[in-house]
């Protein structure tokens, strides 16, 4: 009985060792690491004639890839049309998560770039109400920097504007910027981050192959404009649109409409040093004050009439009628 289990104790062990040794023949190869810009052995994941062509050239630098990722959330006690807004912005934005609310402090920046490393995002759209009035908005790249306030005017949602233009969700968009984004350095940089911002990367895996609709940034009066418009195109079989056939295509607006004015470029993430300024932007709560001084000074100059009117009366008292009581009854 105790040689039977010895000889079926052996056949086991030979035919486990036989079975890691089958294994370590076909096991894959070990997978490079992943990097931001793509794998660090590009030669080994490229496609073979990209290999091909990399090895006739000598090239080994790693190919790009885009893994852009932005976190989109707000603050507390935020406004519903704001918030709108900011729902809108994430159903624009395939590659974008959303995230629960953030109380508005100092201690903002810490809190958030803690978020985006923990959501493993390499931007972000902060939505920060105050006031329950005015709205900014803080356009960062994570954990190094720059990053841009903006004020935000003008905002109209799609639920308010209810335009008839309608696009595929999770589509890519086509960027158009106005030619004076060139003009001067700060307005290249805001150029380059909404780019890195709206642009959908390509074959993200919640985006769409195709391209239906633009994106339009353009600055009227130092402040950037936002549209979203719908590339339509006939659907008729017999009126199908040539390559290029620009001419048939018309533009449709879909929504939201939104209207920034920068007020700071700072080097890093949510603060730093100040790389950018702007010397015309006036805040909300002086504007304010200013319509508050003008109502103020309207009830100022009627109290000062008033108390002119009795002042010239006590100086051209009349002279008492001596006949005022002559046809008064007794």
């Amino acid at each position: 009985m105790g040689k039977g289990k010895g000889k079926k104790r052996k056949q086991e062990e030979e035919a486990l060792q036989a079975k890691k040794a089958k294994k370590a023949d076909s096991s894959a190869p070990i997978r490079p690491a992943r990097t931001l810009t793509g794998w660090k052995d590009a030669d080994a994941h490229a496609s073979d004639d990209h290999g091909i062509e990399a090895e006739a050239q000598g090239h080994n630098s790693p190919s790009f890839r885009n893994k852009e990722k932005v976190l989109v959330t707000c603050s507390r006690r935020i406004n519903f049309r704001y918030r709108h807004l900011m729902l809108n912005v994430v159903s624009l934005l395939p590659h974008s998560k959303k995230d629960s609310k953030v109380e508005s402090k100092e201690t903002k920046g810490a809190t958030l770039n803690e978020l985006i490393d923990l959501r493993n995002c390499s931007s972000c759209l902060f939505f920060e109400c105050r006031k329950a009035k005015d709205l900014y908005l803080w356009m960062v790249k994570s954990p190094s920097g720059p990053s841009i306030k903006f004020l935000v005017n003008a905002v109209h949602t799609m639920e308010e504007l209810k335009l008839t233009g309608n696009h595929l969700k999770g589509s890519r968009p086509v960027l158009s910027f106005s030619t004076n984004f060139d003009d001067s350095p700060h307005w290249k940089l805001v150029k380059e981050m909404l780019t890195q911002m709206f642009g959908t990367p390509k074959e993200h895996r919640k985006s769409k192959p195709f391209h239906d609709h633009v994106f339009v940034f353009s600055i009227v009066d130092d402040h950037v404009w936002f549209r979203n418009y719908q590339i339509s195109v006939p659907h008729n079989e017999m009126d199908k649109v040539d390559k290029g056939g620009l001419d048939k295509m018309t533009l449709i607006e879909v929504g939201p409409r939104f209207c920034l004015n920068p007020i700071k470029i700072f080097g890093g993430s949510f603060g730093g040093p100040t790389l950018y300024e702007n010397p015309f932007y006036v805040s909300p709560n002086q504007i304010r004050a200013l319509e508050k001084k003008k109502k103020a000074s309207k009830y100022v100059t009627k109290v000062k009439a008033k108390t002119r009117r009795k002042i010239h009366e006590m100086e051209n008292a009349l002279v008492p009628d001596e006949f005022a009581d002559l046809w008064k009854e007794d």
